[in-house]
């Protein structure tokens, strides 16, 4: 049955990424062939892209290499020249459309074809571009928060949350070093992974020996972390020894206490069962029993749902990422439609929400209308009962 809906899921993957390839392919082609050399250039250079991205999945899956990885790469990053090629092309066709009743276009010969051929691949290689810049521009975003409950010792708190990492093929040693680099500058008193950590497969993470710096993170109250959708779809056995074997605590559905009070609840993610993990994941109220809640709770859930649980058990700080906010624009309005907080900050009654933008990118190393960031919550609490 899970093979079934594994291979409906793939064809229908599969027909979509075909077709909006075929669809710019056909608008290439009325521009590029100018000349027989240009036009059989343009198919064999067209098609070995467009492969590039299947075949580096299935080679990262099953012999990674630095081969593997860099047709994975070429792949990755068509993935969003794909996109702003389509809603460029959809553009044109718009205004083709209007000119076949308006005739406001100058006839369209070979050579104008061909130049504004020139000009799209120019336009979407600079949106491209630029995104790419924009992936590798970290921000450090400070967030000040209140908080009505008793602690033990200092009163303020420094916590650096940070999110879907993808530590693999695309996001590599530099990265990690960047975010270490960002911790340690901080110098937070605790340190929150929000799922994420790896990019599907572990193998990449593995042949590159990825986290090993973040072994080095050093805090007063330690460095934890939960599992994300992708730490299962890469396979939760195979993931989860590498993630405990760079000194980080992971928590599964598991309720722990720190030194100073502060109970932390760590979320399985909501995609084990869908992943092969029968055991499912617990619901909030059941991680919640036996919590003392005069005292802090933060909850730390990868995926943003249901808001309101959170309210209703009285969480103080609620952590997520997953959303990426849309990566890509103009995705960023559909998580927006299915996320009642796709990225921010959001007080719901007594409960503060987060949801993280992410420090890392899935598939194309690209961000348009967002940036990569992580987040610095400088915690203040105040017992309601000294007032």
């Amino acid at each position: 049955m899970r093979l079934t809906s594994f291979l409906i899921f793939f064809g229908i993957v599969f027909l979509i990424y075909f077709s909006v390839n075929f669809y710019i392919y056909s608008r290439g082609l009325q521009a590029f062939s100018i000349s027989p050399s240009w036009r059989k250039s343009y198919i064999t250079v067209f098609w070995v892209i467009v492969s590039c991205f299947i075949v580096g999945e299935i080679l990262e899956h099953t012999h990674s290499s630095l081969l593997s990885e860099w047709i994975y790469r070429v792949g990755a990053f068509w993935l969003a020249f794909m996109l702003y090629f389509s809603l460029t092309l959809i553009l044109v066709d718009i205004v083709r459309l209007l000119d076949h009743f308006f005739h406001f276009l100058p006839q369209m010969t070979p050579t104008i074809r061909f130049r504004f051929g020139l000009i799209t691949v120019a336009f979407v290689s600079i949106i491209v571009v630029a995104g790419h810049i924009n992936a590798l521009h970290t921000q450090i975003r400070e967030i000040s928060v209140v908080i009505s409950k008793k602690i033990t010792g200092n009163r303020e708190m420094k916590i650096l949350m940070a999110s879907d990492i993808h530590l693999g093929a695309l996001i590599g040693e530099t990265r990690e070093m960047k975010l270490v680099s960002i911790i340690n500058k901080q110098k937070p008193d605790l340190v929150l992974l929000c799922g994420d950590l790896v990019d599907g497969d572990v193998a990449s993470a593995l042949r590159k020996n990825l986290g090993r710096h973040i072994q080095e993170i050093k805090t007063p109250m330690g460095v934890f972390a939960i599992p994300g959708n992708h730490e299962y779809i890469g396979g939760i056995h195979k993931t989860l020894p590498y993630l405990e074997g760079l000194n980080i605590n992971i928590l599964r559905d598991t309720t722990i206490v720190l030194p100073n009070g502060i109970q932390l609840v760590g979320r399985d993610d909501r995609d084990n069962r869908r992943m092969g993990d029968q055991t499912g994941r617990k619901l909030l109220r059941e991680l919640m029993t036996g919590v003392d809640k005069t005292f802090p709770v933060i909850v730390m859930n990868h995926q943003p749902y249901n808001l309101e649980e959170a309210v209703a058990e009285d969480v103080d700080l609620h952590l997520s990422g997953h959303t990426h906010h849309g990566q890509l624009w103009p995705f960023n309005f559909i998580t927006n439609a299915v996320y009642e907080l796709s990225w921010g900050f959001l007080k719901k009654g007594n409960t503060n929400f987060y949801v993280s933008s992410g420090f890392g990118s899935w598939g194309p190393p690209v961000r348009s209308g967002n940036t990569p960031e992580v987040v610095v919550f400088n915690l203040k609490f105040e017992d309601p009962l000294s007032r």
